[in-house]
């Protein structure tokens, strides 16, 4: 079971959800700020604490090294974290799952394997995994999911020739993939990036 922090919306019962992995070596706390920045009063915020601890912090998934039994396993503890969700009557289509660095990775994994249709996926200065079996398990459920990803221009540990790479492929491979490059390191690139990540959200529930 992941542990979550769950920020609930100034707008009374609404359903519409954002869920938000951090980055290595990150918590949740690392990402409060970004609600208020976000300032969208109709969503919910779950701030999820990736699985193992790392430093202080935590980690979805050991790196360097073999990364894979950490991501198969992280994976299937966000598909159980989905399905509480929903079952807790936050529909997987008022749903959006976005991510920084490792918690990109696990959204793009997750949010294009999982079997029900999210609001949007949102994948921030990150790259994906094992991209041809990705591509190879691509399901019409996924082929409908909505995407924005971004990436720094200036990205010291991912370099952006790669990832720019990888999106060309997934985009070719027919995903809904809107990219987005800033003149930015390994970071958030203050309003000019938050507003395009509100812009995408909104649309994804059709909000004006």
């Amino acid at each position: 079971m992941l542990q979550t922090e769950f920020i609930p919306a100034a707008e009374k019962n609404s359903r519409r959800l954002f869920v938000c992995l951090h980055g290595l070596g990150d918590t949740s706390a690392g990402w409060r700020w970004f609600p208020p920045a976000l300032n969208l009063p109709w969503l919910n915020f779950l701030l999820v604490n990736a699985p193992d601890e790392y430093y202080g912090g935590y980690s979805w998934f050991d790196y360097p090294g073999d990364i894979a039994p950490g991501i198969h396993r992280s994976r299937k503890m966000l598909f159980e974290l989905l399905d509480d969700l929903r079952a807790k009557n936050f529909p997987a289509d008022q749903i959006t799952l976005g991510g920084f660095s490792q918690g990109c990775l696990m959204s793009l994994e997750a949010g294009l394997r999982y079997p029900h249709r999210l609001a949007g996926i949102v994948g921030i200065s990150g790259w994906v995994f094992e991209i041809e079996n990705l591509i190879r398990d691509l399901t019409p459920v996924a082929k409908t999911q909505r995407l924005l990803v971004t990436h720094g221009e200036y990205d010291p540990l991912l370099p952006i020739a790669g990832v720019r790479e990888q999106v060309q492929k997934l985009q070719a491979a027919g995903l809904d993939l809107t990219w987005r490059e800033y003149p930015k390191e390994h970071t958030v690139y203050g309003e000019e990036e938050i507003a395009a990540i509100r812009a995408f959200v909104s649309a994804g529930y059709d909000q004006k």
